[in-house]
């Protein structure tokens, strides 16, 4: 029954979207500020009485509702989101790259982590990003091919997920993806954009060439509608046989040899990589804001021990009477995410390879880096430096050299039972290595390591090791008041996720704001000296003052993808960032 119900919704979705796609599509565009455009709109908060999903694309949002609506749950459907996220937004996410998850079980009150972050291959060393004279690579040379390529992680966390807490039948959650695969889906004016700003790297790959370009070389058309009969029967592959579908046998050999056939830039991922790749579930780091109770993912994520020292130094001062328009505040929150950045730079990597300080959220220490700003001009260059936090075990550590571009997506799904899953799902740059297995593209999670291990004989802790999970900023997050759960959120963006998702928390508990009021509000921030700004937004008349606080400004397009839920007396409120077209859904 239940299966029935699935495939004549996932059929009545995409033949009733195929149609009318093309005027939601005019219809974003008209109201949701496409890649690389500035500002933010009028879009008002959504509420819903008992379930909600929020995701960066309406066909992903709504198979993900439908599950709901079906009786499954959270859990379930989760599956169906990412699956769908991975045909409609190729370039962000998908089955060929890795995804956290931070999960609040509503049975037991618990709230709890998934790693599925990549892998770096059993025959990686850390010199794997220097050229033949021992110097980092460019960005670039190093992403496109095999070489960046890490054991993909999204297919376990969600067999891992739906075993434990699924209610409807795994197999049914694929109808969705395999059902819009099959029919196609309508090319929305981002996908456009992206394809033409990326277009000679894509055509300079087979693979990449055939399934985005035309034959003539132009980007696929605004509506067009784009099939993928392979990633269907893929998807069809793991329904029926699990992750092990994806981990062993022809799939994995597809992978394997996409990444080490690439003439230019072969990769080391192998079979045994795949195969012995496990999704890890941690605890979730939690820390104390105002009252609440802030919860995201660990290491090797940097994004909840950031966030928290962030928040931790940021409590000391009285945000809520300064407000968002008082250069003051945004002074505060810059230079406590100035300090964060330090630590994380020095600190930060795979728990699983290397010692981290015990003391990164002791309250102790956060006040005396508060100290350091508690004053009325901006933190000089030579005084953002990391600190010296309580250990259990001292290590000396240095910086590395990382780049951490945006190709990420977030969802945020709350269930009738109280479920809540925040996840953050990423293929790292936008279109990853550039290299397509079985209908999906592969990641290039691995140059998220630093490019340089060592100096002078010192490592650098996130450096390329065998089987270690690279350091990440995706911060997807639980907000809790009095052990419930309160909001719900996350965001793409590289590195910027950290400052996005810090903000739109102050917004929320600080400034009152409702969800979508907080998603909505301009971005401001500074991780490493440098203050960004939103252009196109009212945040451009802090300009001036922040740089008679003695900042360097930079007005520019600010990219997030913000989605998040807040959960409230009355019911759920949901909001979606207006730079992208992702959209609220609930009943």
């Amino acid at each position: 029954m239940a299966a029935a119900y699935l495939r004549k919704a996932a059929t009545a979705l995409v033949l009733a979207l195929i149609f009318s796609h093309a005027a939601v599509a005019q219809q974003a565009s008209d109201t949701i500020a496409p890649e690389g455009a500035t500002g933010t709109n009028t879009r008002m908060v959504v509420r819903a009485e008992r379930q909600m999903v929020t995701a960066a694309h309406p066909l992903a949002a709504q198979a993900g509702i439908e599950v709901l609506r079906n009786g499954g749950n959270a859990a379930d459907a989760l599956v169906a989101v990412q699956t769908v996220l991975g045909l409609v937004e190729p370039q962000s996410s998908g089955i060929g790259g890795g995804a956290f998850l931070v999960w609040y079980d509503a049975a037991t009150g618990e709230v709890t982590t998934i790693d599925g972050r990549e892998t770096a291959p059993k025959a990686a060393s850390p010199d794997l990003f220097l050229d033949d004279s021992g110097k980092p690579l460019r960005f670039f040379d190093a992403v496109i091919g095999g070489r960046s390529v890490g054991a993909p992680g999204v297919v376990a966390l969600m067999e891992k997920l739906h075993s434990s807490h699924g209610s409807l039948p795994w197999a049914e959650l694929f109808e969705p993806a395999i059902s819009l695969a099959e029919r196609g889906f309508a090319v929305t004016p981002r996908l456009n954009a992206l394809i033409a700003g990326d277009r000679d790297r894509l055509a300079a790959q087979p693979a990449t060439r055939t399934f985005f370009l035309h034959g003539s070389g132009e980007p696929l058309a605004v509506g067009a509608i784009l099939r993928n009969r392979t990633y269907a029967r893929t998807l069809r592959a793991i329904a029926e046989g699990g992750a092990d579908a994806f981990y062993k046998g022809d799939l994995a050999r597809q992978i394997v040899d996409a990444v080490r056939s690439h003439p230019h830039n072969p990769g080391l991922l192998g079979t045994g990589d795949l195969a012995s790749y496990e999704a890890k579930e941690r605890s979730a780091v939690c820390v104390p804001y105002r009252g609440y109770s802030v919860c995201g993912m660990g290491p090797p994520s940097s994004g909840a021990l950031t966030i928290g020292q962030i928040l931790g130094m940021v409590s000391h001062f009285d945000l809520a009477a300064l407000g968002q328009d008082d250069p003051e505040s945004w002074r505060i929150i810059g230079d406590a995410t100035r300090l964060a950045f330090a630590d994380r730079g020095r600190y930060m990597a795979d728990s699983d390879f290397v010692d981290i300080p015990a003391g990164l959220l002791d309250p102790d220490y956060l006040r005396s880096r508060a100290a350091l700003i508690r004053r009325t001009e901006a933190l000089a260059a030579d005084e953002v430096e990391a600190g010296e936090p309580p250990w259990d075990k001292a290590e000396f550590r240095i910086d590395g050299i990382e780049f951490e571009l945006p190709s990420t997506s977030h969802f945020t799904i709350v269930d009738a039972q109280g479920n809540v899953a925040s996840m953050t799902s990423s293929i790292e740059n936008a279109f990853g290595s550039r290299q397509m297995a079985a209908g999906f593209l592969l990641n290039n999670q691995l140059t998220d390591f630093s490019f340089r291990p060592e100096e002078n004989g010192e490592a650098v802790a996130n450096r390329v090791e065998p089987g270690k999970r690279p350091r990440s900023s995706m911060s997807p997050t639980i907000v809790l008041k009095d052990g419930k759960p309160v909001f719900a959120l996350g965001s793409p963006g590289g590195s910027a996720i950290i400052p996005y998702v810090a903000k739109t928390i102050i917004a929320l508990i600080d400034w009152e704001m409702d969800m979508q009021e907080a998603i909505s509000l301009p971005h401001l921030a500074n991780r490493f000296g440098r203050y960004d700004i939103e252009a196109g937004t009212s945040a451009e008349s802090l300009a001036p003052e922040l740089e008679a606080l003695g900042y360097e400004v930079s007005v520019r397009d600010m990219n997030s993808g913000l989605h998040g839920v807040a959960i409230t007396a009355a019911g759920l409120e949901g909001g979606a960032d207006p730079r992208r077209e992702g959209v609220v859904l609930g009943d």
